[in-house]
């Protein structure tokens, strides 16, 4: 193997050792040890059962989502409205398990279709605004965003209210059966996980095996080119934008139907921004995603215990990751690196 590929594999670990280096020197410069901190984030993810499948349980939309956004990227599109079809999904699952009567088994999968459905209207609605409109995605996203949250605040407090009156914690509890079969007690839903991998396995074969994904990549890589060569690049922008909407969208029903019973205000909990975070830190890599969004959710986990055992906040956590996505940006691509390719060159 020559140095430029196993520079290539190696160089992703990187970001994680340099944010992992200026974190323990923030700690140490704090009086803080260090090991001791780090050890509180393990013990505080994998310290018991019920800890390790609420990581599970948390990595699971975080992967949906992440899934989702590998397809816009490699469409050029920047998905930042991936927040608000996390919320859509999440509202729409609500409000079947509100108003319908029917067996679990109905609820539940007329919860996820209406879902991912949801999702995937409401990111059309951002790639429609970029298409016709000429809005950038980011700018629709982020207003598309407010609306969700807007929109949610009215629901459980308005029409959705508990029947004690109206309040922001949520609505009532849904019905057992409009509930995801949870396993032991804890927030993890076998059936959930058995979702995520088939949807990750299926952009998987989307983006390397498909005439799709390859049209996809040219949009990505060079709009106009790919216009010249026939390929409909409003069409696919689209289709792009939908798909991940109802990933995400599926990742909202996943949240309200088994980490909670309920809709809740910032029924969320960022993991919309979170996907974007990881998929950065991937450098775009399908293969990283999944390990890399379950670091995220051990460390975000573990952040609880790290503050009540060691009395530093638990946001060291998210200045963990945040630090891993600027050493990405800073040294993410190694081919920018003149010294590795001129080694190769002389080889």
């Amino acid at each position: 193997m020559n140095s430029s590929r196993w520079i290539r594999w190696v160089w992703p670990v990187v970001p994680i050792v340099g944010a992992l280096l200026v974190t323990s020197l923030l700690l140490f410069l704090f009086g803080a040890a260090p090991l001791e901190a780090f050890q509180a984030m393990y013990a505080g993810a994998f310290g018991d059962q019920s800890k390790t499948l609420s990581v599970v349980a948390f990595w699971i939309p975080l992967l949906l989502s992440a899934t989702g956004l590998l397809v816009t990227f490699r469409a050029g599109l920047w998905n930042i409205g991936v927040e608000g079809q996390i919320i859509l999904g999440a509202i729409a699952a609500s409000w079947v398990a509100l108003s319908l009567n029917a067996p679990s088994w109905v609820l539940i999968t007329l919860e996820i279709l209406v879902a991912m459905a949801a999702g995937a209207l409401w990111a059309a609605l951002s790639a429609v605004l970029k298409t016709r409109g000429k809005v950038h995605e980011i700018f629709s996203g982020l207003a598309l965003n407010s609306i969700a949250i807007i929109l949610t605040n009215y629901l459980i407090s308005g029409p959705w209210q508990p029947p004690e009156g109206g309040t922001f914690r949520g609505t009532e509890p849904f019905q057992p059966g409009a509930l995801l079969p949870l396993y032991a007690n804890s927030r993890f839903s076998p059936l959930s996980l058995v979702l995520a991998i088939i949807a990750f396995a299926l952009v998987v074969i989307a983006l390397r095996g498909t005439f799709w994904g390859l049209k996809l990549k040219a949009i990505g890589k060079n709009l106009r080119s790919a216009f010249l060569l026939g390929v409909s690049s409003e069409r696919e922008m689209i289709l792009a934008m939908m798909f991940c909407g109802a990933l995400a969208g599926l990742g909202g029903a996943v949240r309200t139907l088994s980490w909670f019973d309920s809709l809740r205000q910032s029924i969320s909990g960022g993991i919309g921004f979170m996907a974007l975070l990881v998929v950065m830190l991937a450098n775009y890599r399908i293969i990283l995603v999944p390990f890399i969004a379950f670091f995220f959710s051990m460390v975000l986990n573990g952040s609880i215990t790290l503050q009540l055992r060691t009395q530093l906040h638990s946001s060291l956590g998210g200045i963990l990751t945040e630090l891993m996505v600027l050493f990405v940006l800073l040294f993410g691509d190694w081919s920018k690196l003149g010294i590795f390719r001129k080694k190769d060159q002389d080889g």
